[in-house]
Protein backbone atom coordinates (compact mmCIF):
# COMPACT_ATOMS: atom_id res chain seq x y z
CA UNK A 1 0.00 0.00 0.00
CA UNK A 2 2.55 2.08 1.20
CA UNK A 3 4.63 1.44 -2.41
CA UNK A 4 1.71 2.09 -3.96
CA UNK A 5 1.30 5.66 -2.80
CA UNK A 6 4.24 6.49 -3.54
CA UNK A 7 3.46 5.88 -7.09
CA UNK A 8 0.15 7.74 -7.25
CA UNK A 9 1.08 10.65 -5.04
CA UNK A 10 3.02 12.44 -7.91
CA UNK A 11 0.97 11.62 -11.11
CA UNK A 12 -1.96 13.04 -8.55
CA UNK A 13 0.39 16.03 -8.28
CA UNK A 14 0.90 16.38 -12.42
CA UNK A 15 -2.93 17.58 -12.14
CA UNK A 16 -2.53 20.38 -10.31
CA UNK A 17 0.48 21.34 -13.42
CA UNK A 18 -2.58 20.52 -15.72
CA UNK A 19 -4.78 22.98 -13.68
CA UNK A 20 -2.10 26.07 -14.80
CA UNK A 21 -4.48 26.37 -18.14
CA UNK A 22 -6.86 28.06 -16.77
CA UNK A 23 -4.94 30.66 -15.56
CA UNK A 24 -5.64 32.35 -18.74
CA UNK A 25 -8.72 33.80 -18.07
CA UNK A 26 -7.18 36.28 -14.88
CA UNK A 27 -3.80 36.87 -17.37
CA UNK A 28 -5.89 38.14 -20.67
CA UNK A 29 -7.25 40.98 -17.93
CA UNK A 30 -3.48 41.95 -16.93
CA UNK A 31 -2.21 41.35 -20.31
CA UNK A 32 -5.43 43.21 -22.06
CA UNK A 33 -4.39 46.07 -19.71
CA UNK A 34 -0.73 46.34 -20.11
CA UNK A 35 -0.83 46.57 -23.63
CA UNK A 36 -4.11 48.52 -24.25
CA UNK A 37 -6.13 45.60 -26.50
CA UNK A 38 -9.05 45.38 -27.93
CA UNK A 39 -11.79 43.19 -26.63
CA UNK A 40 -11.35 41.49 -30.24
CA UNK A 41 -7.62 41.27 -29.68
CA UNK A 42 -7.89 39.83 -26.52
CA UNK A 43 -10.22 37.08 -27.00
CA UNK A 44 -7.89 35.21 -29.08
CA UNK A 45 -5.42 34.96 -26.14
CA UNK A 46 -7.51 31.95 -24.71
CA UNK A 47 -7.52 30.31 -28.09
CA UNK A 48 -3.77 30.51 -28.14
CA UNK A 49 -3.89 27.64 -25.23
CA UNK A 50 -6.94 25.63 -26.65
CA UNK A 51 -6.51 25.59 -30.14
CA UNK A 52 -4.21 22.75 -29.66
CA UNK A 53 -6.10 20.81 -28.18
CA UNK A 54 -7.68 20.27 -32.13
CA UNK A 55 -4.22 19.95 -33.46
CA UNK A 56 -1.97 18.17 -30.86
CA UNK A 57 -3.94 15.62 -29.38
CA UNK A 58 -3.67 12.30 -31.92
CA UNK A 59 -0.12 13.08 -32.69
CA UNK A 60 0.89 13.11 -29.15
CA UNK A 61 -0.77 10.03 -28.74
CA UNK A 62 1.04 8.32 -31.40
CA UNK A 63 4.55 9.98 -30.41
CA UNK A 64 3.84 8.73 -26.70
CA UNK A 65 3.60 5.38 -28.17
CA UNK A 66 6.88 5.32 -29.20
CA UNK A 67 8.76 7.40 -25.89
CA UNK A 68 6.32 6.06 -23.03
CA UNK A 69 3.43 7.75 -20.89
CA UNK A 70 5.99 8.93 -18.60
CA UNK A 71 8.41 10.58 -20.92
CA UNK A 72 5.77 12.22 -22.39
CA UNK A 73 4.88 13.72 -19.39
CA UNK A 74 8.13 15.15 -18.56
CA UNK A 75 8.24 16.07 -22.20
CA UNK A 76 4.90 18.61 -21.81
CA UNK A 77 6.76 19.79 -18.37
CA UNK A 78 9.66 20.72 -20.17
CA UNK A 79 7.96 22.67 -22.63
CA UNK A 80 5.64 24.39 -19.78
CA UNK A 81 8.51 25.29 -17.93
CA UNK A 82 10.37 27.19 -21.29
CA UNK A 83 6.80 28.88 -21.47
CA UNK A 84 6.29 30.00 -18.28
CA UNK A 85 9.89 32.00 -17.93
CA UNK A 86 10.01 33.70 -21.26
CA UNK A 87 7.19 36.14 -20.24
CA UNK A 88 9.61 36.84 -16.85
CA UNK A 89 12.90 37.10 -19.02
CA UNK A 90 11.47 39.62 -21.85
CA UNK A 91 7.72 40.81 -21.13
CA UNK A 92 5.86 42.02 -24.62
CA UNK A 93 3.04 40.97 -25.84
CA UNK A 94 4.70 38.59 -28.61
CA UNK A 95 6.30 36.49 -25.37
CA UNK A 96 3.10 36.64 -23.74
CA UNK A 97 0.87 34.99 -26.74
CA UNK A 98 4.03 32.64 -27.31
CA UNK A 99 4.03 32.08 -23.78
CA UNK A 100 0.40 30.97 -23.56
CA UNK A 101 1.04 28.56 -27.36
CA UNK A 102 3.60 26.51 -25.12
CA UNK A 103 1.23 26.52 -22.07
CA UNK A 104 -1.39 25.03 -23.78
CA UNK A 105 1.06 22.88 -25.87
CA UNK A 106 1.86 21.66 -22.67
CA UNK A 107 -1.38 20.91 -21.42
CA UNK A 108 -2.34 19.39 -24.70
CA UNK A 109 0.53 16.81 -24.35
CA UNK A 110 0.11 16.72 -20.48
CA UNK A 111 -3.50 15.97 -20.67
CA UNK A 112 -2.88 12.86 -23.32
CA UNK A 113 -0.42 10.95 -21.10
CA UNK A 114 -1.00 11.59 -17.34
CA UNK A 115 -4.30 9.97 -17.72
CA UNK A 116 -3.49 7.25 -18.75
CA UNK A 117 -0.05 6.99 -16.83
CA UNK A 118 -1.99 7.11 -14.21
CA UNK A 119 -4.09 3.73 -15.32
CA UNK A 120 -0.60 1.99 -15.02
CA UNK A 121 -0.54 3.10 -10.69
CA UNK A 122 -4.13 1.98 -9.64
CA UNK A 123 -6.08 -0.63 -10.39
CA UNK A 124 -8.71 -0.95 -12.81
CA UNK A 125 -11.94 -0.84 -10.63
CA UNK A 126 -10.56 2.19 -9.12
CA UNK A 127 -9.61 3.90 -12.39
CA UNK A 128 -12.92 5.80 -12.37
CA UNK A 129 -12.30 7.73 -8.98
CA UNK A 130 -8.75 8.06 -9.24
CA UNK A 131 -9.23 10.01 -12.46
CA UNK A 132 -11.83 11.89 -10.48
CA UNK A 133 -9.44 12.57 -7.63
CA UNK A 134 -6.60 13.85 -10.10
CA UNK A 135 -9.64 16.26 -11.48
CA UNK A 136 -10.28 17.65 -7.62
CA UNK A 137 -6.22 18.36 -7.80
CA UNK A 138 -6.97 20.36 -11.28
CA UNK A 139 -9.84 21.97 -9.92
CA UNK A 140 -8.01 23.59 -6.64
CA UNK A 141 -4.93 24.50 -9.53
CA UNK A 142 -7.41 26.38 -11.07
CA UNK A 143 -9.29 28.09 -8.34
CA UNK A 144 -5.45 29.24 -6.80
CA UNK A 145 -4.46 30.64 -10.19
CA UNK A 146 -6.16 33.91 -10.03
CA UNK A 147 -5.01 33.96 -6.16
CA UNK A 148 -1.85 33.37 -6.90
CA UNK A 149 -1.54 36.11 -9.05
CA UNK A 150 -3.17 38.19 -6.99
CA UNK A 151 0.03 37.80 -4.60
CA UNK A 152 2.17 38.01 -7.13
CA UNK A 153 0.78 41.35 -7.70
CA UNK A 154 0.62 42.59 -4.06
CA UNK A 155 3.20 40.97 -2.61
CA UNK A 156 6.13 40.49 -4.86
CA UNK A 157 4.86 44.18 -6.63
CA UNK A 158 4.21 42.40 -10.51
CA UNK A 159 2.04 39.72 -11.38
CA UNK A 160 4.26 38.45 -13.70
CA UNK A 161 5.63 36.93 -11.12
CA UNK A 162 2.95 33.84 -11.26
CA UNK A 163 4.95 32.97 -14.43
CA UNK A 164 8.58 32.18 -12.86
CA UNK A 165 6.25 30.46 -9.76
CA UNK A 166 4.25 28.22 -12.22
CA UNK A 167 7.38 27.18 -13.44
CA UNK A 168 9.03 26.13 -10.31
CA UNK A 169 6.03 24.21 -9.23
CA UNK A 170 6.05 22.35 -12.49
CA UNK A 171 10.14 21.79 -12.03
CA UNK A 172 9.44 20.09 -8.75
CA UNK A 173 6.69 18.13 -10.23
CA UNK A 174 8.71 16.87 -13.00
CA UNK A 175 11.77 15.59 -10.70
CA UNK A 176 9.28 14.34 -8.19
CA UNK A 177 7.90 12.23 -11.18
CA UNK A 178 11.70 11.38 -12.56
CA UNK A 179 11.93 9.99 -8.86
CA UNK A 180 9.01 7.83 -8.92
CA UNK A 181 10.06 4.19 -10.29
CA UNK A 182 6.50 3.35 -12.45
CA UNK A 183 6.45 0.10 -14.88
CA UNK A 184 4.48 0.85 -18.06
CA UNK A 185 3.41 -1.82 -20.45
CA UNK A 186 5.42 -1.49 -23.69
CA UNK A 187 2.76 -1.71 -26.83
CA UNK A 188 3.94 -3.63 -29.66
CA UNK A 189 6.20 -2.07 -32.46
CA UNK A 190 3.61 -3.53 -35.35
CA UNK A 191 0.35 -2.24 -33.66
CA UNK A 192 1.92 1.28 -32.66
CA UNK A 193 2.91 1.60 -36.40
CA UNK A 194 -0.69 0.94 -37.78
CA UNK A 195 -2.34 2.32 -35.15
CA UNK A 196 -4.80 4.84 -36.06
CA UNK A 197 -6.80 6.55 -33.32
CA UNK A 198 -9.24 7.84 -35.64
CA UNK A 199 -10.17 4.49 -36.43
CA UNK A 200 -11.46 3.71 -32.98
CA UNK A 201 -14.65 5.53 -33.97
CA UNK A 202 -15.69 2.89 -35.96
CA UNK A 203 -16.87 1.43 -32.63
CA UNK A 204 -20.37 3.25 -32.25
CA UNK A 205 -19.62 2.88 -28.23
CA UNK A 206 -16.23 4.80 -28.96
CA UNK A 207 -17.58 7.32 -30.83
CA UNK A 208 -20.62 7.99 -28.54
CA UNK A 209 -18.26 8.58 -25.99
CA UNK A 210 -15.86 11.04 -27.95
CA UNK A 211 -19.04 13.11 -28.35
CA UNK A 212 -19.90 13.19 -24.79
CA UNK A 213 -16.58 14.78 -24.39
CA UNK A 214 -16.98 17.58 -26.55
CA UNK A 215 -20.58 18.42 -25.52
CA UNK A 216 -19.26 17.86 -21.36
CA UNK A 217 -16.68 19.96 -22.27
CA UNK A 218 -19.08 22.40 -24.09
CA UNK A 219 -21.77 22.55 -21.23
CA UNK A 220 -18.70 23.19 -18.65
CA UNK A 221 -17.35 26.58 -20.62
CA UNK A 222 -20.82 27.10 -21.24
CA UNK A 223 -21.80 27.31 -17.66
CA UNK A 224 -19.17 29.45 -16.72
CA UNK A 225 -19.58 31.98 -19.23
CA UNK A 226 -23.47 31.79 -19.07
CA UNK A 227 -23.72 32.09 -15.28
CA UNK A 228 -22.22 35.95 -14.76
CA UNK A 229 -24.62 36.91 -17.59
CA UNK A 230 -27.43 35.27 -16.01
CA UNK A 231 -26.79 37.82 -13.34
CA UNK A 232 -26.18 40.86 -15.38
CA UNK A 233 -29.41 39.55 -17.52
CA UNK A 234 -31.76 38.71 -14.42
CA UNK A 235 -30.71 40.64 -11.52
CA UNK A 236 -29.25 43.64 -12.79
CA UNK A 237 -25.39 43.25 -11.30
CA UNK A 238 -22.74 44.79 -12.89
CA UNK A 239 -20.29 42.93 -14.64
CA UNK A 240 -17.44 43.26 -11.70
CA UNK A 241 -20.42 41.98 -9.40
CA UNK A 242 -21.58 39.20 -11.61
CA UNK A 243 -17.69 37.03 -11.35
CA UNK A 244 -19.87 35.61 -8.39
CA UNK A 245 -21.45 32.98 -11.04
CA UNK A 246 -18.50 31.92 -12.54
CA UNK A 247 -16.83 31.30 -8.87
CA UNK A 248 -19.90 29.72 -7.22
CA UNK A 249 -20.34 27.60 -10.12
CA UNK A 250 -16.48 26.63 -10.11
CA UNK A 251 -16.96 25.97 -6.36
CA UNK A 252 -19.81 23.68 -6.79
CA UNK A 253 -18.28 21.93 -9.46
CA UNK A 254 -14.58 21.12 -7.10
CA UNK A 255 -16.71 20.01 -4.60
CA UNK A 256 -18.62 17.49 -6.82
CA UNK A 257 -15.57 16.34 -8.04
CA UNK A 258 -14.17 15.55 -4.31
CA UNK A 259 -18.11 13.71 -3.80
CA UNK A 260 -17.78 11.48 -7.15
CA UNK A 261 -14.08 10.55 -6.33
CA UNK A 262 -15.83 8.83 -3.37
CA UNK A 263 -19.18 7.81 -4.97
CA UNK A 264 -17.54 6.29 -7.76
CA UNK A 265 -15.74 3.80 -5.25
CA UNK A 266 -19.01 2.55 -4.37
CA UNK A 267 -21.36 3.16 -7.56
CA UNK A 268 -21.03 1.92 -11.00
CA UNK A 269 -19.78 4.37 -13.41
CA UNK A 270 -22.86 4.55 -15.91
CA UNK A 271 -25.31 4.64 -12.85
CA UNK A 272 -23.64 7.61 -11.93
CA UNK A 273 -23.41 8.70 -15.07
CA UNK A 274 -27.08 8.05 -15.76
CA UNK A 275 -28.21 9.54 -12.22
CA UNK A 276 -26.51 13.04 -12.06
CA UNK A 277 -26.63 13.80 -16.00
CA UNK A 278 -30.77 13.86 -15.34
CA UNK A 279 -30.51 15.43 -12.35
CA UNK A 280 -28.85 18.25 -14.11
CA UNK A 281 -31.30 18.13 -16.68
CA UNK A 282 -34.07 18.85 -14.36
CA UNK A 283 -31.93 21.96 -12.75
CA UNK A 284 -31.47 23.12 -16.22
CA UNK A 285 -35.39 22.56 -17.08
CA UNK A 286 -35.86 24.74 -13.76
CA UNK A 287 -33.04 27.75 -14.83
CA UNK A 288 -34.62 28.58 -17.56
CA UNK A 289 -37.26 30.30 -15.29
CA UNK A 290 -35.68 31.56 -12.19
CA UNK A 291 -35.05 35.50 -12.31
CA UNK A 292 -33.79 35.55 -8.51
CA UNK A 293 -30.34 35.99 -7.69
CA UNK A 294 -30.07 32.95 -4.76
CA UNK A 295 -32.02 30.81 -7.36
CA UNK A 296 -29.89 31.03 -10.22
CA UNK A 297 -27.13 30.88 -8.06
CA UNK A 298 -28.73 27.32 -6.36
CA UNK A 299 -29.00 26.01 -9.79
CA UNK A 300 -25.88 26.80 -11.29
CA UNK A 301 -24.44 25.32 -8.45
CA UNK A 302 -26.08 22.16 -8.73
CA UNK A 303 -25.65 21.98 -12.25
CA UNK A 304 -21.46 22.13 -11.85
CA UNK A 305 -22.33 19.93 -8.86
CA UNK A 306 -23.73 17.35 -11.17
CA UNK A 307 -21.74 17.44 -13.90
CA UNK A 308 -18.49 17.76 -12.57
CA UNK A 309 -17.26 13.87 -12.70
CA UNK A 310 -18.84 13.11 -16.35
CA UNK A 311 -15.73 13.81 -18.00
CA UNK A 312 -13.67 11.40 -16.01
CA UNK A 313 -16.58 8.56 -16.60
CA UNK A 314 -17.05 8.67 -20.23
CA UNK A 315 -12.92 9.74 -20.24
CA UNK A 316 -12.56 5.89 -17.85
CA UNK A 317 -14.96 3.94 -20.10
CA UNK A 318 -13.43 4.52 -23.03
CA UNK A 319 -9.84 3.29 -21.65
CA UNK A 320 -11.87 0.22 -20.16
CA UNK A 321 -13.15 -0.49 -23.59
CA UNK A 322 -9.55 -0.81 -25.39
CA UNK A 323 -7.12 -1.29 -22.61
CA UNK A 324 -4.76 -2.08 -25.07
CA UNK A 325 -5.35 1.20 -27.24
CA UNK A 326 -5.06 3.35 -24.11
CA UNK A 327 -2.58 5.84 -25.60
CA UNK A 328 -4.78 6.15 -29.01
CA UNK A 329 -7.88 6.36 -27.11
CA UNK A 330 -6.60 9.35 -24.31
CA UNK A 331 -5.94 11.15 -27.81
CA UNK A 332 -8.81 10.85 -29.62
CA UNK A 333 -10.78 11.78 -26.15
CA UNK A 334 -8.94 14.94 -25.58
CA UNK A 335 -9.28 15.80 -28.76
CA UNK A 336 -12.90 16.45 -27.60
CA UNK A 337 -11.77 19.31 -25.20
CA UNK A 338 -12.10 20.95 -28.37
CA UNK A 339 -15.47 21.15 -27.76
CA UNK A 340 -14.99 24.24 -25.11
CA UNK A 341 -14.76 26.39 -27.98
CA UNK A 342 -17.80 25.19 -30.11
CA UNK A 343 -20.37 25.45 -28.38
CA UNK A 344 -20.12 28.94 -26.93
CA UNK A 345 -20.15 30.40 -30.25
CA UNK A 346 -23.41 28.62 -30.62
CA UNK A 347 -24.63 30.02 -27.36
CA UNK A 348 -23.78 34.01 -28.58
CA UNK A 349 -25.91 33.14 -31.93
CA UNK A 350 -28.70 31.76 -30.32
CA UNK A 351 -28.48 34.44 -27.45
CA UNK A 352 -28.70 37.15 -30.64
CA UNK A 353 -31.18 35.54 -32.12
CA UNK A 354 -33.61 35.43 -29.00
CA UNK A 355 -32.08 38.45 -27.68
CA UNK A 356 -32.19 36.50 -24.09
CA UNK A 357 -29.57 33.80 -22.51
CA UNK A 358 -32.49 31.69 -22.91
CA UNK A 359 -30.47 31.27 -25.63
CA UNK A 360 -27.43 30.49 -24.10
CA UNK A 361 -29.12 27.51 -21.65
CA UNK A 362 -31.06 26.16 -25.27
CA UNK A 363 -27.71 25.15 -26.41
CA UNK A 364 -26.42 23.93 -23.18
CA UNK A 365 -29.59 22.17 -22.46
CA UNK A 366 -28.87 20.33 -26.03
CA UNK A 367 -25.40 19.15 -24.69
CA UNK A 368 -27.33 17.65 -21.57
CA UNK A 369 -30.22 16.25 -24.14
CA UNK A 370 -26.82 14.14 -26.16
CA UNK A 371 -25.25 13.23 -22.54
CA UNK A 372 -28.85 11.68 -21.03
CA UNK A 373 -29.26 9.81 -24.62
CA UNK A 374 -25.56 8.63 -23.67
CA UNK A 375 -25.94 7.74 -20.60
CA UNK A 376 -29.01 5.45 -21.46
CA UNK A 377 -27.42 3.77 -24.51
CA UNK A 378 -24.09 2.56 -22.48
CA UNK A 379 -26.51 1.95 -19.92
CA UNK A 380 -28.24 -0.99 -21.90
CA UNK A 381 -24.89 -2.11 -22.98
CA UNK A 382 -23.61 -2.38 -19.88
CA UNK A 383 -26.81 -4.79 -19.05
Amino acid sequence: MKNSSIRILPVLFGFFVMGFCDVVGISTSYVKADFELSETLAGFIPSMVFIWFLLFSIPAAVLMNRIGRKKMVQLSNLVTVIGMMLPFVRYNLGTCMTAFALLGIGNTLLQVSLNPLLSNVVRPETLTSSLTAGQVVKAVSSFCGPFIAAFAARTLGDWQYLFPIFAVITLLSALWLQATPIREITPDPRETAAASPFGLLRDKTVLALFLGIVFIVGLDVGMNTVAPKLLIERSGFSVDQAGIGSSFYFVCRTLGALAGSILLVRMGDIRYFRLHIFAALACMAVLFFVRNLWGILAFVGLIGFACSSIFSVLYSTALKRHPDKANEISGLMITGVFGGAVIPPLMGFLADSLHSQSGSLLAIAGCMVYLAVCSLRLKQRAD
